[in-house]
């Protein structure tokens, strides 16, 4: 066995990539195309077939066969993913577990299962979480937002792109933000915004020279410098993007399949106008068969949208439709492609003189270009910036023109002064107030708990002892067993009253104690406590108790949730309590806010912590407490 585990660990070490030969025609046009060959898999496999392996090893060989056909043949990654995940959790081998849930949600991205995608995002997201490891909640950012850039949610993507980088620039993380400076240069060249496009890819750019430059980051330097081949195009600036077309390629050397199918495409239509149809249709046919190869929806429209364009202007009006054909019979969502692809479609069949199947793709190109031109589609960050100095550099010309008429400037100041002094005013009778029901509030809590604490006292020492005496005197009795049943119900009826007023262990022991006691009573419920367990300001661990006892019987109530997770969190200086369910969540724009929650938010406030709620239909629901420990 340890022969056995020392081949393995050298099988991995030196496993490495070859390059095969395969060839391709199409008619009488032919050329070679490379492929990945990974030296060992076969070993690998064998070791699994035939071999006892210990679990350890059992994952390490899923782990490395997973990374190696990722990208190449998803199917296998996630295949061997999933085999992997179950062993690593049992191992806590986290890092590991990470990794495959990468793969997972890349492999369920590629093949349009974007629900599936999500899932394992969401577990990968709470891993980190868990471990508060920024670099995985990065990377967990950035696959949300690969996933709804697949789907051409721009919006959404450009979110969790922004955050994925904030998280990046703050953790010094180059690698991560690379890939995230790269995509969003891509949506916002898709969405027309080139120069918005340019800047990010000149980030990029920058980032990517900080590193050592390492061969296993050329994909991150080939998709720059496609990046850069795209933007220029967009300026009509054909040599440029031909320069860096060709610098792409001569990196690629087939290595990195998504950036050969862009590069052979960027020179394809670089070529295309500059009326070399040759060269055009030889790197167009190379996208194409690529993309077809890897079974990538998005590339396969790409690349099917060039090939297509190429027939056009040889006049290859049939094979021109064909190839169209093909794509939009595959998938004719892609706004971007499918435009071109009924356009094509529609005007190969003109030439052919099919008036009415010419018409029928007309009309779907219109369609598609009222969805492509509606304004919420288009709404992104960049937008919002152009707007943004524009309105500065239009306010700073009034203000210039208003600069040569002195008696105005002092009509304004004055107005001016009067509305400040107005809303210093204003403001300063606000902050009263707020002073006032916080102090109000804080004051009903204190009596809150004080008068429970009465109860408590008086409930335990006085109606219990009463009902014990009974007890005793009823057993004395001939046939006292009915009686004496029914006092112990009592009995345990008010110390269940008083634990639910003012709980004996959170008295005693504290609010993790508390919070453990209160979760054990429910099997579906689970406690997390992390940091230093000691004692702090009773008020307080009083507030928390409420909130979480109160949110849970939200979650139990109202979200048919499966699970609940209740994690509490304690520093020094701070507080912090995460409720969590896999419910049927609401829309947080139409909440309403009942008793229940409106009370948590009156605790909260009067400690003068922080309430936040996240919730989506069929998402669960999350909601967070800050509060401030008091020295």
């Amino acid at each position: 066995m340890k022969r056995l585990h020392t081949f393995l660990r050298f099988t991995l070490f030196f496993s490495f990539v070859l390059t095969s030969e395969i060839v391709t025609a199409n008619n009488d046009y032919t050329f070679k195309i490379s492929t990945n060959v990974y030296l060992h898999i076969d070993s690998l496999m064998n070791l699994l077939n035939d071999q006892p392996l210990t679990e350890e090893m059992k994952m390490e060989i899923y782990f490395h066969l997973a990374n190696n056909y990722s990208g190449l043949q998803v199917d296998s990654s996630l295949y061997y993913s999933t085999k992997g995940i179950p062993i690593a959790e049992k191992l806590k081998e986290y890092e590991i577990l990470m990794n495959f849930h990468t793969h997972i949600a890349a492999a369920h991205s590629f093949r349009n299962n974007f629900d599936s995608a999500l899932i394992h995002c969401d577990m990968l997201k709470q891993l980190a979480a868990k471990r508060n490891d920024k670099k995985w909640e990065a990377i967990a950012l950035a696959y949300y937002a690969e996933v709804y850039r697949k789907q051409e949610k721009y919006n959404t993507a450009i979110d969790y792109y922004l955050k994925a980088l904030k998280i990046c620039e703050d953790e010094g993380l180059i690698e991560t933000s690379l890939a995230v400076l790269i995509y969003l240069s891509e949506i916002n060249r898709r969405l027309g915004n080139t120069e918005t496009a340019l800047m990010y890819v000149k980030k990029a750019e920058i980032e990517y020279n900080k590193t050592d430059k390492l061969e296993a980051l050329d994909w991150r330097l080939t998709s720059i410098l496609n990046e850069y081949a795209f933007i220029y195009l967009d300026f009509n600036d054909l040599d440029s993007a031909l320069y860096y077309a060709l610098k792409s390629d001569s990196i690629n050397q087939d290595r990195f399949v998504e950036n050969v199918c862009h590069t052979k495409g960027l020179l394809a239509t670089i070529y295309l106008q500059q009326n070399k149809y040759d060269f055009a249709f030889q790197y167009a046919w190379e996208s194409y068969i690529w993309a077809d190869t890897l079974q990538d929806r998005n590339l396969y429209a790409y690349s099917a949208k060039i090939l297509s364009d190429v027939y056009m202007v040889q006049k290859r009006y049939l094979e021109a439709e064909t190839t169209a054909l093909k794509v939009w019979m595959t998938d004719s969502t892609h706004m971007n492609e499918s435009r071109a692809i009924a356009a094509n479609i529609a005007l190969a069949n003109i030439y052919m003189n099919n008036t009415e199947r010419a018409a029928y793709f007309f009309k779907k190109y219109e369609e598609l270009n009222v969805l492509y031109n509606d304004k919420s589609f288009h709404s992104t960050m960049s937008d919002m910036e152009v707007k943004y100095e524009t309105d500065k550099k239009e306010t700073r010309i009034a203000m210039l023109e208003k600069e040569k008429q002195l008696y105005v400037w002092l009509e304004i100041s004055s107005v001016l002064l009067a509305c400040s002094l107005g809303i210093i005013m204003f403001q300063s009778i606000k902050n009263e107030r707020k002073k006032r029901q916080f102090v109000a509030k804080e004051s009903l809590q204190q009596g809150e708990i004080k008068e429970r604490l009465r109860i408590a006292e008086e409930l335990h020492d006085r109606l219990g002892g009463s009902l014990s005496a009974v007890k005793i005197g009823l057993q004395n009795e001939v046939n006292p067993q009915h009686s004496s049943n029914k006092i112990d119900e009592c009995i345990k009826e008010v110390r269940e009253i008083t634990n639910n007023i003012m709980p004996r262990t959170l008295r005693l022991f504290g609010i993790k104690a508390a919070l453990e006691e209160f979760s054990v009573e429910f099997s579906n419920v689970n406690f997390y406590f992390f940091g230093e367990d000691k004692r702090i300001n009773f008020n307080l661990e009083f507030v928390i108790y409420c909130c979480a006892k109160e949110l849970m019987n939200n979650a139990l109530k109202h979200s048919n949730a499966e699970h609940i997770n209740i994690q509490l969190l304690q520093t020094e200086k701070h507080l912090l309590l995460t409720v969590q369910d896999d419910g049927c969540g609401f829309d947080e724009k139409n909440v309403v806010w009942g008793d229940g929650l409106q009370n948590i938010r009156n605790r909260v406030i009067s400690f003068k912590g922080k309430l936040d709620i996240f919730s989506s239909p069929g998402k669960g629901t999350e909601t967070i407490l800050e509060l401030k420990i008091e020295s």
